[in-house]
Formats: structure tokens, sequence, C-alpha cells
């Protein structure tokens, strides 16, 4: 155990300190991806095929070439190919054969909107012209846009030698199952023999977007020493650097990025779209070179989640013991592998004690956008099944839904599907913080219903850094390598400050560009706050260390008869002297006379992280009418290990909550029979509103982790996995029927309502 995280008293964290950010956002001079520019600057300009399937004969670009004011003219031939293989641990392997075809589009366009050939001009109208004039000569093919139909033998295909991965002996015949992944314990069909009941159902959910504000934006320079430095907005710009030099054919080092404000990510700005042909373009043109997409852009050529289907089954005694679980996860992956259904298998029944379980997933391959990260991506598609199942189940055997999920919680110990038993606990107490609550046991009138849920994160560790300079007026400047999505830059200060046990407001926390500080992964995963704060706090250690050596020199005395407490100097014990402690600020003007600068820097690659447990329930009101279906509370209990900055926590667990009731009730991608898309924009892709939506409650559950010095947790998605699961288990206990497809939109909730008056 570690003596800090089992303090509960803290001088800073666990306080609410302004954020840092706030001024220059609310004053506009916060500087974004799109606003940024450099003389001599170029507009970028993306051709985008207009087909959902189309072989690609031939790409003419002569007429906009010879259009005056155009720099540069690009296509997938300016792009070294790369080796179809793929690379890194099964859950995040990536291939840069499909990635450099997903920044331009080589043998076929995959999906409508797939980049098929930029240009760069000397102004952006110039550039919108000369994009039109390139003429690509298209063969259009069947296309397919359901998991379930890309699936089926006859399914047109979108790679003619694709085999499935993860079948032994591996299938003779290509298909769009790109592989099958496979978690099992215990003997499935024996625990289905020991329940008294068991359920089975099929769900579906739609493709929903990230639906971050900020659409995608980068401006380049390339100079003539083969050099090349990048302003964007991205959830992890060394992720951007390393990326942009594979598909480019540079190296790492020649390569420089500069980390703008970023306007929402969760997950969907951890991949690069922009930055390579950026890039390209400036080293063809000799000039820099901006990008930005537009709304239609962002919704038709950037991951959205997976959409998905799955078969979920699980067997219950007439006391409530969970005896098996069973569930298949199909999930669409886009136009290249990698959805994230392996996710999804490992996290499906992760909050339960179950001695049986077997989950199978398949990564499908089909005419959409390639998906990427949404917030505990996977998650919260197979929760929905699961915890839909769960209430089923306890309204079977008529005991509370709360209760049937505390008799079966996982604890630490528990064995998971995917192979090492929980080291860390935390989800009981989210339990028993809802049965306990006021409102849990209130009344619904007419039409109305309460449901509740659970979820699971992993939570994420792995490798930061930070660098820490310590002023000769006291100022601290910390610096690390991630960018700040949630808070970060509070929660870095903050975790200083209590260190060093000065005041918070000596702090500056900045997010340095990728030659400054050393290699920092994406802000994602819930790591940062875990992970980075290490190595902020390993930084701020090893200056602690110095200063007690600083004063040690002063007091003429052994650095090992030297402590720090409370911000100073003092010394060990009264054997060692009489000494008046020397303050931070008092050793920090004396820096040149005692060594010189007072710096450090520190890097991790951080484990003991853990995982993230919420339970929530929410009332809703069903409009028997009109099929709307109204939110009237909603209560979110989420362990959250120690809350560093509580505000900047319980905005997570409110935007969280936001974006899971979108996701139930309204997002989805809608397609023509074309395969184009008909929503891309925000008139018609519908997200929640204030008006929408009640004050939601977050419940803050404080189990700190001791593998971190102040108890941290990742919070930062597991928020979003429960509340498509409560907001149908609500309108199922309201209305008496269960829906399993997403989004529960008005026309399902009347179709529902109407298959119930016809089975009456």
């Amino acid at each position: 155990m570690n003596d800090v995280a089992a303090t509960s008293r803290f001088k800073w964290v666990g306080t609410r300190p302004i954020r840092p950010d706030g001024v220059p956002k609310v004053t506009g001079r916060a500087q974004y991806g799109a606003d940024f520019a450099l003389p001599g600057m170029l507009w970028g300009r993306i051709l985008r095929s207009p087909h959902a399937h189309a072989r690609i004969r031939s790409i003419d670009t002569s007429k906009a070439e010879a259009l005056p004011g155009v720099k540069a003219v690009i296509t997938a031939k300016d792009f070294p190919d790369q080796k179809n293989e793929f690379i890194g641990p099964e859950r995040v392997a990536q291939n840069f054969w499909h990635i450099t075809r997903n920044i331009l589009a080589r043998e076929k366009a995959l999906y409508e909107g797939h980049a098929v050939a930029a240009v760069a001009a000397i102004d952006r109208a110039t550039a919108d012209e000369a994009a039109e004039l390139i003429r690509v000569d298209y063969e259009v093919l069947p296309h397919v846009i359901d998991p379930d139909d890309a699936m089926k033998p006859d399914a047109p295909l979108l790679f003619e030698d694709m085999i499935t991965r993860g079948i032994e002996p591996a299938p003779t015949k290509p298909s769009n199952i790109s592989k099958r992944v496979e978690f099992k314990i215990g003997d499935v069909a024996a625990g289905f023999a020991e329940a008294d009941f068991v359920i089975e159902k099929e769900f579906k959910t739609a493709a929903v977007h990230q639906a971050y504000i900020e659409p995608h934006a980068c401006t380049v320079r390339f100079d003539p020493n083969g050099q090349a430095e990048i302003w964007a907005s991205s959830q992890g710009h060394f992720v951007v650097r390393a990326l942009t030099a594979k598909v480019c054919g540079m190296t790492i080092g020649d390569i420089r990025v500069y980390p703008a404000e970023i306007g929402g990510g969760f997950g969907g700005k951890t991949v690069v779209y922009l930055e390579p042909v950026a890039v390209m373009l400036a080293k063809k043109s000799g000039r820099p070179v901006k990008i930005m997409m537009s709304r239609e852009d962002t919704f038709k050529a950037t991951g959205p989640t997976s959409g998905a289907s799955m078969t979920v089954k699980i067997g219950v005694t007439r006391d409530g013991k969970l005896t098996a679980a069973e569930g298949e996860f199909r999930f669409q992956a886009g136009a290249f592998p990698g959805s994230p259904v392996m996710n999804a298998c490992m996290c499906a029944f992760a909050p339960y004690d179950i001695a049986n379980v077997h989950s199978v997933g398949y990564d499908i391959v089909c005419n959409r956008p390639k998906s990427a990260a949404y917030r505990a991506p996977g998650s919260p598609i197979s929760a929905f099944g699961v915890e839909s199942v769960l209430d089923m189940l306890a309204t079977k055997i008529g005991m509370d839904p709360l209760e049937l999920r505390r008799k079966n919680a996982a604890k630490p110990g528990t064995q998971t599907v995917y192979g090492p038993k929980l080291a860390h606990g935390g989800y009981v107490e989210t339990l028993n913080a809802l049965l306990e609550h006021p409102d849990y046991k209130k009344p619904l009138g007419k039409n109305q219903g309460r449901g509740v849920a659970s979820g699971f994160w992993f939570n994420g560790g792995g490798e930061s850094s930070a660098s820490v300079q310590v002023s000769q007026d006291g100022t601290i400047i910390v610096a690390t390598g991630s960018p700040d999505i949630g808070g970060s830059r509070a929660s870095m200060a903050l975790m200083a400050a209590e260190t060093f046990g000065v005041d918070y407001n000596q702090v500056r926390s900045i997010v340095a560009d990728t030659d400054s500080v050393g290699y920092t992964h994406v802000t994602g995963g819930s790591r940062v706050t875990f992970a980075t704060g290490m190595a902020v706090i390993d930084a701020c250690k090893k200056i602690v260390t110095d200063l007690r050596a600083r004063a040690a020199m002063i007091w003429d005395v052994d650095p090992e008869g030297v402590i720090w407490e409370d911000g100073q100097a003092k010394p060990a014990s009264t054997n060692v002297g009489e000494f008046a402690p020397l303050p931070f600020n008092e050793l920090a003007a004396k820096q040149a006379l005692t060594g010189g600068p007072i710096t450090a820097a520190a890097s991790v690659n951080a484990g003991g992280m853990a995982p993230g447990f919420t339970t929530q329930f929410c009332d809703v009101e069903v409009d028997p009418e009109t099929g709307k279906v109204t939110i009237l509370r909603f209560v979110a209990a989420q362990d959250v290990g120690k809350a560093i900055h509580p505000s900047y926590v319980e905005g997570q667990i409110q935007g969280g909550v936001v974006q899971g009731i979108g996701w139930a009730l309204n997002e989805e991608y809608i397609y023509n029979a074309k395969g184009q898309l008909d929503n891309a924009g925000f008139l018609d892709y519908r997200v929640p509103l204030a008006s929408d939506l009640p004050m939601i409650e977050a419940i803050m559950i404080e189990v700190p982790n001791p593998a971190h010095p102040y108890g941290a947790k990742g919070v930062g998605e597991v928020n979003i996995v429960p509340p498509m699961a409560a907001v149908a288990n609500a309108i199922d206990h309201a209305i008496g029927r269960r829906l399993t497809e997403l989004p529960m939109s008005p026309p399902r909730v009347l179709e529902a309502l109407a298959e119930g008056q016809a089975d009456d």
C-alpha cells in the first residue's frame, strides 16, 4: 500500500481551483487547429469519392495542375506503399497498408467520402475549383453497409484477398470478416444447465460519431532540409509524428509537431487523416499548406464508432446467482479492419463474478468510414446487450436489478474472461451508493419507468514524460506531452503543488511539442492523470531531492540529514543541528549559488492502473402519442479512485452520460440505397441539447488506487458505458416493451407500442 494514497487529506489534491485554460478559451485567444497561419501559406483541398464502393481505373490531374494558382496536386502514388502486416498487440494492432489507403485511396474507393486526391492552391476558392477539375474514372461496385449483411457468403468483398484471422485452420475463401476473437473461462454448457432461467436476446446498435465541435485541421511547413513542422489539433501529437513519418517515408526526427488546443476528440482524434496529405503537398509545392475539414467531411470521412449486432445469453438461478454468460459480438470496422470488438468481448461481462463465460467477436469490414475510438471503445456496445438481459433476468426472478448486480458483483480477485484476476475493486461501492440514494425508491407516474445499468473500462497506463523547471522567484513550469482534453493541465499542477508542498498558483502547466519533452502516448484510454501524473510526480520528487541537497550544502550537513515537509527543507532531527527551515521560494532564489538551474525530467511506462466501474439509474417518461422519450432524472455513481480536481471529474461523468443519452435516443448514421450518408451535419445528426437533458447527478466514489501516489484512477470513459442500457431498461419499465435496437427514436418507440397493442 502506498502511504500517500492511503492519506485522505491533501492540501491541493481534491480541491477545485479555476481551470488554467479558462481565460484564453473564453476570451478567444486559445489557438485551435484552424487558427494557425504562416507567411506564404497555401490552402489544401481533398477530393473525395462520391461512391460507397468503386474501383479507381484512373485519375487525371492535368486540368487541376494547369489552373492558375495551383501549386501542387498529389494522389496515392506520391506516398510510398506499405507492407500488409499487423504490428503491435492484437487489441491495438495497426496495419500501415490499410492506413496509407485510408489517407488516399489506391486501388478502390471504399466509402463515400474516401479521400482520392488533394490540391494546394493560393486560396480556398482556387483549391476548391482545382479539386473539381480532377477527373476520376470509377467502376462503381456493389456495396455493403450492415455488418450482418457483410458476413454473408455472397456479400460484395472489399478486399478480394482478405482471409479471416483467428480461425484455425485458416479459411480458404476470402470474406469481409477480418478476424475472429474468442475468450472463455469455465464450462458454459454446464453453467447454463445449472440455471433456472436462461434469456437469450439479439441486439443492434447504430454507428455514431464522436461529434466533436472542432473539425480536423492542420498546418504544415516543409523545409528544404527535408524537415517538417506540423501544427495540429489531436489527442496525441507524438502519434501524429510517428504515423505521419511512417506514411510519408520520413524519419521521426525530421518531424516536429506542435499541439494546438483541441475542440473535442473523445477518441476520434487519435487518428491521422490530413497531416500526411499536408506534408506531401507542402513538400511538393515548397510552401506551407493548411487543410481544414468541413463538417460534412468530418462525418463522411472520419471514424465514427462501430455499429454492431450481437447475441447475448445469460443464465440465473431463482435466488439470483448468475451461472453462465455467452456473447457473440459482430462489429463494423468500416472500410478497413480495426473495430473495438476485442474490447467488447473483454468488457461485456467484466463487472460480474460469473464462473462460466464465453465471448466471441467478429471484426467486419463494410463500406463505411474506418471506425475510430469513442470513449471506452467497444464497451458501451456490448454493455447495451448484457445490461439489458440482466434487467430482463431481474424481472423474471422478481429481484431488484441493483440487488441482482450486487449479488454477482466482481471484486478484487475475481477471474476475468480475458486472463488476469481483478486487482482493484470499486464496483460494489457504486451499487451501494445507488441503493442508498433517496431518489431510487421514489414512486413513478403513468408512462414512466426507472432503469439501471453498470459499466466497466480497463483504464490505461503506458508511456508518458514530463519536465519540471523552477524559476528564481519560485514559479514552477510543468511541461508534459499530453494534450489536455479533460483537465490534465489542472491535475498536473495540483499534483506538482502537492508534491512540493507549495501554493497551486505558483505552478504553470503546459503541453510541450514533440521536440521539447520526452515521448508521451495519446491522451486516451483514461491514462493521462494516472500515467502522466506519475511522470510529473517523479520529476517533482527528483527536484525535492535536489532541494534537500542544496539545503544541506547551505547548512554544511549531510543530505540524509535534511527532510522535506510542507514546502520546506528542515533538519531531520536536532542531532543534525538547529537550523531555521528553508522554504521552497528561498531555495529557488539561491539556485545560482547552490549549483545552478533547478530542473528535472522523468519518463514512465506506467503499470498498476485500476479499472473503472460505474452504475447509473435514470427515470424516463414516454409520450404514447409521439414516442418521445424524456429523461426525467439521471444519477451516475462512479469509482474515481481519488478525484484530483473534483469539478473536472464531475464534468467527465456528466459528459459521458450526455453522449450515452444521445447514443440511446437519437444518434445514428443514416445511409441511402447508394451507400451515401444522408445526415452528414448537425441539422440532421441529432446530438442532445441542454433542453433535452435533466440535471445529471454525479456521485464520486473514492476507492484510491494504491499504485498511484495520490490514488488516481482514470475517470473519462467508463461513464459512457451504461446509459444506453439504462435508458432501454427504463423504457421497458415505462411501456412494458423491450427495445433492442439503437437509437430508440420516436418511430421505434411508437412501433414497439403498436406491437404491444396488437399483442393485447
